[in-house]
């Protein structure tokens, strides 16, 4: 694609105003949010995704609005994914609820500034290195495993990061919430209070799930824009999900196992992609592999929505059955 450079400032300002608005509308009155209000803004969040997809589709062909409709519900999936970790944040550092909103939208705004570092980094490794497809490959293979592995992730087993641990024990801190600012003054001393650990928390969750997330819409699209405005996108109705369907994530406990098995199917794409660009002296000679099939991106979108769809579905079925198991066993 040939992004002129006034449609990448126009998408920038774009998304910061839409930040600054829900800056300055969350940050004038902190509260819970009704599930009304997110209902609408989740909505509007999801239906400029598709318009937007549908434009790429029309201006720049079914190629490219394919990767972007993959690239953006792969996004959108790990997202939900991350949701759960946020809600165990927000569980075991008791943050009150109407201070959460505040608090995800900082991590959001965080989250989008790594990922777009993250994003042009990528970029430029994959210009100037065809062989860092096999690294990206092989690590999303990684990353699955211990997902499937790791799919009973609880509030017991979440470890604070290091930095976080450290910012505990060695700033002065408050107990005292604040309202959602980040320091205050206690007896003339300068502290951080509880709100500053909860964004270092999100903050440092949301550079491991770039970590994941980046390496594997590069596997769907190779484009930067279509990158960006995919996590821009999936990104941008995070908070509203987390309000909507925090109950609705502990049913879809097969969540993990369908995103492990995504994260390997891309791994293994951008493992094939490597081999077709490869340039390692010591594999096959340094020539490429041309016997390694290519995956077309309407594969992709079609692996992406049925790992998605049946993972949803089993996971339904099986909270069905426990909900009637336990209703059973209580007569």
């Amino acid at each position: 694609m040939d992004i002129p450079t006034w449609l990448w400032w126009t998408t920038i300002v774009v998304t910061v105003g839409f930040l600054l608005v829900d800056v300055l509308v969350i940050g004038r009155r902190p509260h819970e949010p009704t599930t009304r209000e997110v209902t609408r803004d989740l909505i509007g969040y999801v239906s400029a995704a598709i318009l937007f997809g549908i434009g790429v589709w029309i201006f720049a062909g079914a190629q490219y609005g394919g990767e972007f409709f993959a690239g953006w519900m792969t996004e959108y999936s790990l997202s939900i994914d991350n949701l759960f970790i946020f809600i165990i944040i927000m569980t075991k550092l008791q943050v009150p609820r109407q201070y959460q909103q505040t608090a995800l939208l900082i991590g959001i705004v965080l989250a989008l500034i790594m990922r777009g570092i993250f994003i042009f980094v990528g970029a430029a490794a994959i210009n100037q290195f065809s062989w860092v497809f096999y690294i990206f490959g092989l690590f999303l293979i990684y990353t699955a495993y211990h997902l499937a592995k790791d799919d009973d992730l609880d509030e017991t087993q979440y470890d604070e990061p290091r930095i976080v641990k450290f910012a505990r024990n060695h700033l002065k801190a408050t107990s005292e919430w604040n309202g959602v600012k980040l320091f205050a003054r206690v007896d003339g001393a300068r502290v951080i209070t509880p709100m500053f650990i909860v964004v270092l928390s999100l903050g440092m969750t949301d550079l491991l799930f770039a970590l994941d997330s980046i390496p594997a819409i590069y596997g769907l699209t190779k484009e930067p824009y279509l990158v960006f405005t995919a996590n821009v996108f999936a990104l941008m109705g995070l908070r509203q999900l987390y309000f909507l369907i925090g109950d609705l994530l502990k049913r879809l406990v097969y969540l993990s196992y369908g995103l492990a098995v995504l994260l390997a199917f891309i791994g293994v794409k951008l493992i094939f992609h490597a081999m077709h660009e490869n340039e390692l002296p010591f594999i096959n000679g340094g020539e490429p592999i041309h016997w390694a099939p290519e995956i077309p991106i309407w594969l992709s979108l079609l692996a992406i929505v049925g790992i998605l769809g049946v993972t949803t579905v089993l996971s339904l079925m099986k909270d069905a059955r426990d909900r009637r198991a336990a209703v059973g066993g209580s007569d």
